[in-house]
């Protein structure tokens, strides 16, 4: 049966229908599920707009002391989980609205004027991006901070490098380690730069092509901490492109911990024997009882997935929409939501995990001595004393190798009549140069893993994260 068309079905939107939605409809349609998260960035643009409306005469001065009172009702309100949810009412905007109405009548309904739920759910996404990213760019300083301090600590702790999971030449931890503070500074790069694109406002645009009422849009967007308004109404309701790049940003910064994760589950296992996680980051077995798992890395490694499944998710349910605005943009905000939040509380993860990390020197000294991992020294002996192509010096070296793996022994083992036979002038002198902390003290170069560098390496990263760019 229908409506009295004079009562509407729904108190923000209702006036065009005669018929309330169908109650599976209400809630397949209602996002105050998720959205309700938006409630403080809701308001906070209200308040902006509401100011904005007044100084350009289109609100009067009551009705905006009245407006900016009541939200600060609503605000209390929510934050102290007394304010109820309403899915009849949809989304966060209508039912911050629909509070608002209760508390302070009339003059609420003259808030949205110039306004759109299009370019208000936009500013609000915004909002909560920035600050995401900023929190997500601090927690990479914390992470980057525990790398730094753990490789500090183990800047002459040989070990071998591999390439293909094979020992392949010497490094030290601190070095490996290091490797892990760049790529993190990479991906708080990302971040900062997907911050600087997000920080454009959309309000004004209303629902795709602005208002015809006098606004300030340069107003609103300084008050909400914008660099400055979009500059195209309906790119300011569609583009949800800021969205995506703060989630592949956050997803390659999830990769390189989900990198870190793996060695440290790796190494934990007692064929490597290099770390172990702390207690406070690892868990038992319920049938098991020697076990101790490293959980905390595995997870990291997990959730990664879980990140790059939601950047995916909103970039297919983004390939196809036209301009403007189009309901399924409603999806948005889960996947975004879960990938951000996710991230940040990886880094603090992997922060507490690399700073408790028990490390065992001696074994990782034991495997870079193993699988012949000072070749390459051999080989850059014989050109440099010998001077010999490259290319000859690996052939030679390749064959000791070979003689090496029959006899049972490493290079350096290898008998001075053996050396000799592989090349006449190739002696038991070359031995100094053949052991991993040798081999690691030659590559003193920029970006090498010589404790020197290492150091030098160290001081730079400590002054550069005392004060982040």
């Amino acid at each position: 049966m229908a409506s009295d068309p004079k009562t509407p079905t729904n108190t923000m939107w209702g006036g065009r229908f005669s018929v309330p939605p169908a109650e599976i409809m209400e809630k397949f349609n209602a996002s105050i599920g998720f959205d309700q998260k938006l409630a403080r960035q809701d308001i906070e643009g209200s308040r902006a707009h509401a100011r904005m409306l007044a100084r350009q005469g289109i609100l009067s001065e009551a009705d905006r002391e009245a407006i900016l009172s009541g939200l600060d009702q609503v605000e209390t309100e929510i934050a102290e989980g007394r304010f109820v949810f309403s899915t009849a009412l949809e989304d966060i905007h209508m039912n911050v609205e629909g509070r608002l109405k209760e508390l302070i009548g009339e003059a609420a309904g003259r808030l949205h004027t110039g306004r759109s739920r299009n370019d208000q759910v936009a500013t609000d996404i915004r909002l909560w991006v920035r600050e995401s990213l900023e929190a997500i760019a601090s927690a990479l300083l914390g992470w980057q901070g525990a790398l730094v301090d753990l490789a500090e600590a183990h800047v002459d702790t040989v070990m071998p490098g591999f390439t293909h999971l094979q020992p392949a030449t010497p490094v030290t931890f601190a070095h490996h380690l290091l490797a892990y503070v760049e790529m993190a500074d990479r991906d708080r790069g990302r971040i900062l730069d997907a911050k600087a694109r997000a920080n454009e406002c959309p309000l004004g645009a209303a629902a795709l092509a602005g208002t015809s009422h006098p606004i300030d849009r340069d107003q609103t967007a300084k008050a909400l901490g914008f660099d400055r308004p979009m500059g195209n109404s309906i790119d300011a309701v569609s583009a949800r492109d800021f969205a995506l790049e703060a989630m592949n940003a956050a997803a390659l910064a999830a990769i390189t911990m989900s990198r870190f994760a793996e060695e440290v589950v790796i190494w934990s296992t007692p064929q490597f024997g290099f770390v172990r996680s702390a207690e406070a980051f690892s868990t038992g077995s319920s049938i098991m009882p020697q076990k101790r798992n490293p959980d905390a890395a595995e997870l990291l490694r997990g959730k990664t997935g879980r990140v790059i499944g939601a950047w995916t998710s909103l970039a297919i349910t983004m390939k196809g929409l036209p301009l403007a605005y189009s309901k399924d943009m409603q999806e948005d905000k889960e996947p975004l939501f879960d990938a951000l939040d996710t991230v940040r509380d990886c880094l603090a993860i992997a922060a507490g995990l690399t700073e408790s990390l028990e490390v065992f020197p001696d074994a990782m000294a034991q495997a870079a001595s193993l699988g012949h991992t000072t070749a390459v020294d051999l080989a850059d002996w014989l050109v440099r004393h010998l001077n010999l192509p490259f290319r000859e010096a690996h052939h030679v070296v390749g064959a000791l190798v070979s003689v090496a793996d029959r006899e049972g022994v490493q290079l350096h083992e290898l008998s001075d009549e053996t050396l000799m036979a592989a090349h006449p002038r190739l002696d038991g002198s070359v031995r100094a140069h053949l052991s991993p902390t040798a081999s690691v003290a030659a590559r003193d170069h920029f970006g090498g893993p010589a404790p020197a560098q290492s150091r030098a390496r160290i001081a730079t990263w400590k002054e550069r994260l005392a004060s982040p760019r």
